[in-house]
């Protein structure tokens, strides 16, 4: 009986060890094959965001720089109050405009208009505007956080604000520069004298020929 009851002891341990290793090996498995894929994880992810271009200046538009010659006054923000503004909706929200709109009316620019714009699939806003108002252009772009800038051959001194999909709301107040300080030229911009007027858009505002 006794060396009866010493096999089945012995075949105990045996068995008990013989788990031990298994679960021990199956530990270590795991453990590798978790390193592996955190390793093969951020190693994708590093990879992935190197290969994601950045957000281009003005979202690849042709950005005209605010001021003609360094010699010059530097360039300024202007008063809200002296800016007229048209706010068009180039989106299929209902109302976008009327709203935009009335926002900058809060904030005191002459909107002098709202409506639509001929195309309701405009993805990014766009600001429009000429060679007489470049200053204005930028005083209102300052209000938005995702807006690009476009100038175009109109002479007169109006501002379009053309809503996109991209829109969520306007910079916050205490975001926006104050009228009078200085516009600080964004890198890679061209000169206005360095622009080629005929080879602008034409104003959108001014019925085909």
């Amino acid at each position: 009986m006794q060396q009866f009851s010493d096999e089945r002891q012995a075949r105990k341990e045996y068995v008990h060890h013989r788990q031990v290793r298994v679960f021990s090996t199956i530990a270590v498995v795991l453990v590798v094959a978790l390193i592996v894929s955190f390793f093969v994880f951020f190693h994708t992810i590093g990879k992935s965001n190197a290969g994601v271009p950045q957000a281009q200046t003005n979202f690849g538009a042709p950005l005209v720089c605010a001021t003609n010659d360094p010699d010059k006054s530097p360039a300024t923000y202007q008063q809200n109050g002296s800016i007229e503004v048209n706010v068009l909706n180039g989106t299929k929200a209902v109302g976008l405009a009327k709203a935009v709109g009335d926002a900058l009316q809060i904030r005191h620019f002459n909107v002098s208009s709202v409506g639509d714009f001929s195309s309701r699939k405009v993805e990014r806003t766009t600001i429009y505007y000429g060679k007489n108002n470049m200053w204005q252009a930028y005083t209102v772009y300052s209000n938005f956080t995702d807006a690009k800038m476009v100038m175009d051959q109109r002479q007169d001194g109006v501002v379009s604000v053309v809503i996109g999909s991209t829109f969520t709301d306007l910079t916050k107040k205490e975001s926006v520069p104050a009228a009078g300080t200085e516009i600080k030229n964004i890198q890679g911009c061209t000169p206005p004298n360095k622009v080629d007027a005929s080879k602008l858009p034409a104003d959108f505002r001014q019925p085909k020929q």
